[in-house]
């Protein structure tokens, strides 16, 4: 009885996140995305297929987007450049597609969406609010977003993901991805997870809460433009986010402290938001490659 009135809930829900995170085109790009033939990078044995695939990056993406503000120069880019706030959708879209592209993807489509957003990042440029210049091109503003980025679907992973990496898998993780943040612009990006940490931390000095990023995480958290049947789910998630996150950039970002008797219900909470996820999209996509691939 359960199935039968579960399945028009499953689809509904499957259907309102592709058309949020992948466009109304989302058939399509999955199409060229997973049934190109030609050589890949990665395969679904690696940590970054697995990780990448995984619903717990709806809240690794929510993480690495508050982790990143605190940037003044990153965050003064995004706010200038990205339209996150009139198109916050177009702007999901056009970066789940290059993460969907560059890890699934064959070597030529991976190579091609690399080129367009190197060149893209040419033309981000301005100053921040202190009068201090910034290019989306710069490396060292590369690596700060790889990091965090990095850190944050790593972290999503091993707190929500269906089955933790073991510390060999993780480290493998941090250096897959790190190929495809060296093609973009970043220099030696770390190859395991204490390297991660090490880099994090060297950037701290680095690291304030300034207005448009505090802007920022309302919006995100308080304000997402969503109809309001949508937001408990995705209040799940940011929950699970906002846990997630370091002491530090909670403080910084004047979100509730580290505090076990929230932190313990909010990380079940986003356990629960990345289930209901993987429930509705189902690993459809993910067992079709490791036919492909087997074949």
């Amino acid at each position: 009885m359960v199935a039968p009135l579960a399945a028009p809930v499953r689809r509904q829900l499957a259907q309102l996140l592709r058309s949020k995170v992948a466009g109304d085109d989302a058939a399509a790009r999955a199409r060229q995305i997973w049934g190109a033939p030609g050589p890949r990078w990665f395969t679904p044995a690696d940590p970054v297929w697995r990780v990448h695939a995984d619903a717990s990056m709806f809240v690794g993406g929510l993480r690495a987007l508050l982790l990143q503000s605190l940037h003044p120069l990153a965050m003064a880019g995004v706010a200038g450049h990205s339209g996150y706030r009139s198109d916050p959708w177009g702007r999901l879209q056009r970066t789940s597609h290059f993460l969907a592209t560059t890890t699934f993807g064959t070597v030529d489509d991976a190579e091609r969406a690399i080129a367009q957003v190197r060149e893209i990042h040419l033309r981000v440029r301005g100053k921040a609010e202190d009068g201090t210049a910034y290019a989306a091109s710069d490396p060292h503003l590369l690596d700060w977003v790889h990091l965090a980025e990095v850190d944050s679907f790593l972290s999503a992973y091993q707190l929500f993901g269906p089955e933790p990496l073991s510390p060999a898998e993780a480290d493998e993780y941090v250096r897959q991805s790190g190929e495809v943040a060296a093609r973009l612009g970043a220099t030696t990006p770390p190859t395991t997870v204490a390297e991660l940490g090490r880099r994090l931390e060297a950037f701290r000095p680095e690291l304030r809460s300034t207005r448009v990023c505090r802007d920022a995480a309302r919006f995100l958290l308080l304000d997402p433009p969503l109809p309001l049947a949508a937001r408990p789910g995705y209040g799940l998630l940011a929950a699970g986010a906002v846990a997630s996150l370091p002491g530090w950039a909670r403080r910084e970002l004047r979100l509730p402290p580290p505090f076990v008797a929230w932190d313990w219900p909010s990380l079940r909470l986003g356990a629960a938001g990345a289930g209901v996820v993987r429930w509705a999209m189902g690993d459809a996509s993910v067992a079709t490659a490791r036919r492909r691939s087997a074949g």
